[in-house]
């Protein structure tokens, strides 16, 4: 019988996987041997694979030219990069290397932007597309850019009020570009039935007749819509399309200047070995659907933006632990404690359940064993308790002569925000060591020490000892 947590793995997915494989009992990511890593760097320790992040912009783009060729959409497709899911500098560095552009939530996302322009790595026409709600800083930012000649700036009115701001701000005779957000309808499961944010799919058309249509300063550009679940093979979401693109076609009949479709929510991230998801007939699906919209309309094809985060940094990441101990508290649970905290290297574990992909590092040759997965804090959430394909977790079986040591995997995308990265962290337990990955101009594989283990001076410092 086979009991080695080898053959668990290989008899219940497809394994190896494109970035996954065992070589002498030890898990290599994207051909790296993690167990070098760790005898490098220790545990707890994060990792951004960066190269993962321009194969993934890749991706997206030539599956929406391909299904763009396949229908004959006269349309171009524009790659933008939700910057709330990583603002890292690096990251940045790594997705405007493949030449996209850039979508904001907040003001300081736009001082971002600018220095981004300062350091050579976008220009003046590069889309700068600015969601959410505005408080007054985020909308004078935009305005401050507007006026000096960024020409493809594009604040989304999130709300009716909203005009009024660029309507006095932006200088006399500045020709500038506007989009409006609908405010699509959320999924069965919420607890309320319209996004808090955007505007109502009967005021979009009528809102732009009374305020915008007259005003020889305003390019109505782009119609928004976002999908909080993300593009899935739901009738949910290909209803909420087709709803957002019908908007689409009535506005276009009285805004002729308005040619671009922004169809927010991404792509899905890997979070199982077991992950099954049909990029390609997604996209094709979207693009004939919003053809055959058009096509009945009467209307010309619409330029179509995305705007990918997760999708473009969630399996960049990864964070490696060690098991320090197990503990046996019944007959029926076993305990194994790692060196750090769930609830602060991996928030979304805790407050969304969200799961990543599990695997030991080393001693995939030893019988494996149900677990629990308990962090160091002392707080009874702190634990990883299931996997995205089962309600269980199975790791090999800790030795007294030996450290097990595990990873989360695809975890590049919004835990360092939200975890209130180098900030103070729950029961003071430090922020891990984060490095990132890389490939030299030699095709050397290069590894670099971004952040140190969280001291306890930064903290004292914000705790104002």
């Amino acid at each position: 019988m086979k009991k080695k947590y080898i053959d668990l793995i290989e008899q219940t997915f497809d394994f190896p996987q494109e970035e996954f494989e065992v070589i002498d009992d030890e898990l290599y990511f994207h051909n790296i041997c993690l167990m070098d890593i760790i005898k490098q760097y220790g545990t707890p320790l994060k990792i951004s694979y960066l190269p993962k992040i321009s194969s993934q912009i890749q991706k997206a783009k030539k599956l929406f030219n391909v299904a763009m060729a396949k229908t004959d959409y006269k349309g171009d497709y524009y790659f933008s990069y939700c910057t709330k899911s990583s603002h890292f500098s690096f990251i940045l560095d790594e997705v405007l290397k493949n030449e996209v552009h850039i979508e904001t939530s907040s003001a300081f996302d736009l001082n971002i932007v600018e220095t981004l322009y300062e350091q050579g790595k976008i220009k003046k026409d590069t889309y700068i597309i600015c969601n959410g709600f505005k408080r007054p800083q985020y909308i004078e930012n935009i305005i401050k850019m507007i006026n000096d000649g960024f020409e493809n700036i594009i604040p989304v009115l999130d709300n009716l009020s909203e005009l009024d701001n660029y309507l006095t701000g932006v200088n006399h005779g500045k020709k500038y570009k506007l989009g409006m957000r609908i405010a699509s309808e959320e999924e069965p499961k919420f607890e309320f039935y319209t996004s808090r944010l955007g505007i109502r799919y009967n005021d979009i058309v009528p809102f732009y007749i009374e305020k915008i249509k007259s005003n020889p300063n305003i390019e109505m550009k782009m119609l928004h819509f976002f999908i909080n679940t993300g593009i899935k093979d739901t009738a949910y979401y290909w209803n909420e399309l087709a709803k957002s693109v019908n908007v689409y076609c009535e506005l276009k009949k009285v805004c002729p200047e308005v040619n671009s479709l922004n169809i927010g929510g991404g792509f899905p991230i890997k979070n199982s070995l077991a992950f099954d998801y049909d990029f390609e007939y997604m996209t094709e699906e979207i693009i004939a659907q919003i053809k055959n919209i058009c096509v009945q309309n009467n209307t010309a094809d619409p330029d179509i933006f995305t705007e990918f985060g997760s999708y473009t940094v969630g399996e960049s990441g990864a964070v490696l632990y060690a098991v320090i101990d197990q503990k046996r508290q019944n007959d029926r649970e076993v305990w194994n404690m790692i060196d750090s905290s769930f609830m602060t290297t991996l928030p979304d574990t805790w407050a969304t359940n969200q799961r990543f992909i599990l695997l030991a590092i080393n001693n995939w040759d030893k019988e494996y064993e149900r677990i629990f997965l308990g962090g160091l804090t002392c707080d009874s959430e702190d634990y990883y308790n299931s996997e995205a394909h089962a309600n269980a977790v199975f790791l090999p079986k800790v030795k007294d002569n030996g450290t097990l040591y595990i990873g989360l995997f695809h975890t590049g995308a919004y835990q360092e925000s939200i975890g209130g990265y180098g900030g103070i962290q729950h029961c003071l337990i430090p922020a891990p060591k984060h490095i990132i990955i890389d490939y030299d101009e030699n095709n050397e594989l290069t590894t670099k020490l971004f952040a140190k283990e969280q001291s306890y001076k930064s903290m004292f410092k914000i705790l104002g000892y």
